[in-house]
């Protein structure tokens, strides 16, 4: 009897609140996609180490965790600006992050970083002619990294560094372990075709079938995947893009693809950020016409207040990540 009353009481509790307790996966590790091999004489300006060789570069890491009994579409999280993919992991002030909460929810869950950040490491053959004053300075790679005072406005915690909109839903306590997770972005240096995105498409042949869940700077990247080919893609969860398609691109590669742009809160507050709603909105309406299946979704607008750009590490993070489970459940079937 006590164990059927724990069990009803456990079946009313919300999703967020059932994920406590030992987490059981049946595998578990990491790999690389992509990558080129080049031949430089710039390798090292130290005498203790040789300067010509071959290196590997583009290479783009991938960490992945499968459930014992996967129920849903596998998963693959790609960061935005600044950052790793530390984003999608435990929270700044140490609650569960969404890599392992998917996990829990039946999804196969990997974890990239971008080409050139974090463990898909960046290489010195543009930095050292330089220091060795075989090249000029000019040719230096283009890299830059964001201060707190600018991220503040970027990541909308407030409209001035230091002070915090109402309702902030940012676990802003723990600040410095989020400032702790910002690395050094190449991202202007990597070239074209972008290897992020280009990783994007190996993986989802690799997995056969896969939801590209992107965020900030990443969020235009599922959709330039798409366009270079739709194979094992089963669908795109964008969360604040830095930019959508055009609303005068060519709609046709994301006919039928199942796609979500998910928006927190004090959009409109944010001169960044107002127009790239917009956009994304002038975007989902040329695609619905041309067949596509494209929901912009604004959180405010659906009864959740107080979200920051960084809506994967607020406060309220589950709930949310149980609003798109069960938007997948919905629009993307398991297999």
């Amino acid at each position: 009897m006590l164990r059927m009353i724990a069990a009803m009481l456990l079946a009313a509790l919300p999703a967020w609140a059932q994920m406590e307790g030992p987490l059981s996966v049946a595998r578990q590790g990491s790999y690389f996609v992509g990558g080129r091999d080049i031949r430089s004489d710039s390798l090292s300006n130290l005498p203790a180490y040789g300067a010509t060789g071959t290196i590997s570069v583009d290479q783009v890491y991938v960490r992945f965790q499968e459930p014992v009994a996967p129920a849903r579409v596998p998963l693959l999280l790609v960061h935005g600006c600044c950052l790793t993919g530390m984003t999608w992991e435990t929270t700044p002030d140490g609650r569960m992050g969404w890599d392992e909460y998917f996990l829990r929810r039946g999804h196969s869950v990997h974890v990239m970083d971008q080409a050139w950040r974090g463990r898909s490491a960046s290489h010195p053959t543009q930095i050292n002619p330089v220091r060795a004053g075989q090249a000029p300075a000019a040719s230096l790679p283009t890299v830059f990294a964001a201060g707190r005072e600018d991220a503040w406005g970027i990541f909308r915690f407030g409209a001035r560094f230091g002070e915090s909109y109402p309702g902030m839903r940012f676990p802003l306590a723990a600040q410095g372990e989020f400032w702790k997770q910002m690395v050094p972005d190449w991202n202007f240096s990597v070239g074209t075709p972008n290897p992020s995105v280009t990783a994007l498409n190996l993986i989802a042949r690799r997995l056969g079938r896969v939801v590209l869940m992107s965020h900030s700077q990443s969020g235009i990247y599922p959709f330039q995947a798409a366009v270079a080919s739709r194979e094992g893609i089963a669908g795109i969860v964008s969360i604040e893009p830095g930019a959508c398609p055009a609303a005068t691109d060519d709609m046709a590669p994301y006919a039928g693809l199942p796609i979500l742009v998910l928006w927190g809160d004090y959009v409109a507050l944010s001169s960044r950020w107002t127009p790239r709603l917009a956009g994304c909105l002038a975007f989902a309406r040329a695609a619905n016409a041309a067949g596509g299946k494209v929901e912009v979704a604004v959180l405010p607008e659906m009864g959740i207040a107080g979200n920051s750009h960084m809506l994967m590490q607020d406060d309220n993070s589950h709930q949310i990540a149980d609003w798109l489970v069960g938007w997948m459940a919905r629009h993307i079937p398991p297999g």
